[in-house]
């Protein structure tokens, strides 16, 4: 099961929409932020597109395809294991990526 997920979150890395190209050419800098992000991470039974598992912080970016119901239960599982999850729209990462940034980096000094 776990090795599905791998296989899973490879192929979502080689296939990542333009927001999250540019979200995460920001995030591979790690002296941008504070803390190491790593893309289309497995986290128990789901993958999360954006995380820094050394401050506990997921960054999903959701286009039209989510259902919030579904994503709601994702969000309050994560959270029951530790983690602050923050969620952008594609539009918001590709018309306001400095505000996503700030956003962010809000996120991690909390």
């Amino acid at each position: 099961m776990a090795k599905d997920r791998i296989t899973k979150a490879r192929a979502l890395r080689s296939n990542q929409t333009e927001a999250e190209k540019r979200l995460w050419y920001h995030l591979r800098d790690s002296t941008e932020f504070a803390g190491k992000f790593r893309r289309q991470v497995p986290i128990d039974i789901y993958i999360v597109d954006f995380a820094c598992l050394a401050r506990r912080l997921i960054i999903e970016v959701d286009g039209g395809q989510h259902r919030p119901d579904v994503d709601a239960v994702r969000q309050r599982h994560l959270e029951t294991q530790g983690f602050k999850v923050i969620r952008f729209w594609n539009n918001d990462v590709l018309r306001n990526t400095e505000g996503v940034l700030t956003r962010i980096r809000a996120a991690l000094d909390e």
